[in-house]
């Protein structure tokens, strides 16, 4: 009876619990509402001339990014790197990659479709036959790899494919994830990803039944 007295009590107390939930939300929105009411054409006219000016401001800095060789990925030399294109862009995605390892093929594919999306990010490719300095500063082992720069400074490296599910055909959404993770892109997403880690330390996308292939451990060493 003491048993049935006490699960009653929880109940009421869930229920009563929801129902205060419920009316705080009602009376947030009822204010909103009351607010949007009580605007006068001239307060509709503020809020478009902002929205006006918001939108001409993203638009120029849109362009400025373009002007800097945002928007498009293409390959530097380490020249051009460290001799100015790095200090053109506060945000760079590289990638290291190597002519003959087929899985940069699929990071370029990638950031093909990336780099128009996020242009606040610059995207570029480094050939790492031809950049041995870059390398070795940045501790370039696995190919591909992708180090990340935000504000300037390298934040990031993504190694192989472990951390995009480990297996070739990831979806282009993981590696964006991956990359909102740093901050180098605006990620618009949930940050705790569209992937899952195993109980064996390995990661699996959600919702794939695909073989896990590849891996770093598998990828071509500098």
């Amino acid at each position: 009876l003491n048993i049935g007295m006490h699960n009653a009590g929880m109940e009421q107390a869930f229920e009563n619990a929801v129902l205060n939930a419920t009316k705080a939300v009602e009376s947030q929105i009822d204010d909103q509402i009351k607010k949007l009411d009580e605007l006068g054409d001239d307060d509709l006219e503020a809020i478009r001339a902002r929205r006006l000016a918001e939108m001409k401001k993203q638009a120029e800095l849109r362009q400025e990014y373009i002007r800097k060789g945002h928007g498009h990925y293409g390959e530097l030399s380490e020249h051009d790197f460290m001799k100015g294109e790095a200090s053109k862009s506060q945000n760079i995605v590289v990638h290291f990659y190597r002519p003959t390892t087929q899985r940069c093929e699929i990071v370029d594919k990638h950031m093909q479709i990336l780099a128009p999306k996020h242009v606040n990010a610059r995207f570029v490719k480094l050939n790492v036959e031809k950049c041995g300095f870059l390398c070795q500063r940045l501790n370039i082992t696995v190919i591909p790899s992708i180090a990340v720069f935000v504000k300037g400074v390298h934040a990031d490296t993504i190694v192989g494919f472990d951390s995009l599910g480990g297996y070739d055909e990831f979806p282009t959404e993981v590696l964006e994830w991956r990359l909102g993770e740093t901050g180098v892109i605006r990620y618009n997403g949930d940050l705790t990803g569209p992937v899952t880690k195993t109980r064996n330390s390995g990661i699996l996308l959600m919702n794939t039944k695909k073989t896990i292939r590849g891996t770093a451990d598998d990828s071509d060493d500098d």
